[in-house]
């Protein structure tokens, strides 16, 4: 969002190859826009008409459909009390013009890149947990109500997309946006990940379970979907899953036997 027309198409020119840029002329545009694209980032001026920089900022984290969208203010203003008041209303960074534009779009690459590192953490790694795409108190909440959800239906083999978001009171279209934008999966995806993940567990944590009695505890609707899910998602069968836990604590066994002599 830019009311100067030169620097618009400036900052369009610099983004245009790695992103889809939508404009903005007033913070007012900027806002409707914000709320019906959801964009991966914005990028605003402080001083814009009908609304400010910061006031866009504000409403942008004030909204849980849009809290976890990154927000970077630019601005003339050099004083730390702007500094401050920008950083006070969740902008996640806040760069002086004139500025280098290498820096500004690396700043902005950094934000929107950090997310998917986080996501791709989320949906790859067994003991990652959601909580660390939850960058703010509204997702945060969000997040926590979904797993709390899901959590008290693993073991339910008709649990639905439908139930979960009757149960954490949003609008079924809400949640799969949100949830999209959040997680970068669909609940679906998303109930499927958290049973995986407590799959994993339960392979590491409880030998005396085989893998048709997990598959059971978790709501999968057979003992092979639930291995093919989990080969999908962690590039091997439960079976290997659980051997490979096996061996790594017997290396250590091993190791700090060595050690001890």
């Amino acid at each position: 969002m830019e009311d100067n027309e030169s620097l618009k198409e400036m900052l369009v020119k610099l983004f245009t190859p790695f992103y889809t840029v939508i404009t903005a002329s007033n913070g007012q545009e900027g806002w409707e826009k914000t709320l019906s694209d959801h964009p991966h980032i914005v990028l605003s001026d402080v001083v814009m008409p009908e609304m400010s920089g910061t006031e866009l900022c504000k409403r942008i984290k004030e909204q849980i459909e849009t809290c976890h969208i990154p927000v970077v203010l630019l601005t003339a203003q050099t004083s730390t009390e702007h500094n401050l008041e920008g950083l006070r209303t969740g902008a996640d960074d806040y760069i002086t013009k004139p500025f280098n534009i290498n820096i500004l779009l690396s700043r902005c690459n950094n934000l929107v890149n950090n997310r998917i590192v986080l996501q791709e953490k989320f949906s790859q790694q067994p003991s990652a947990t959601p909580q660390i795409l939850a960058t703010n108190p509204l997702d945060k909440e969000l997040v926590d109500k979904a797993m709390n959800v899901i959590e008290q239906h693993l073991d339910n083999v008709d649990f639905n997309v439908n139930i979960l978001a009757k149960e954490v009171g949003i609008a079924r279209t809400k949640l799969f946006t949100k949830l999209k934008d959040i997680t970068g999966q669909t609940p679906y995806e998303f109930i499927i990940t958290i049973r995986l993940k407590r799959a994993a567990l339960m392979l590491r944590e409880n030998p005396e379970l085989n893998v048709s009695e997990i598959s059971d505890r978790l709501g999968f609707s057979s003992p092979r979907q639930f291995s093919r899910c989990f080969k999908e998602k962690y590039q091997v069968v439960p079976q290997a899953f659980r051997r490979n836990k096996k061996e790594d604590e017997s290396d250590t066994d091993h190791g700090e036997e060595y050690i001890d002599e």
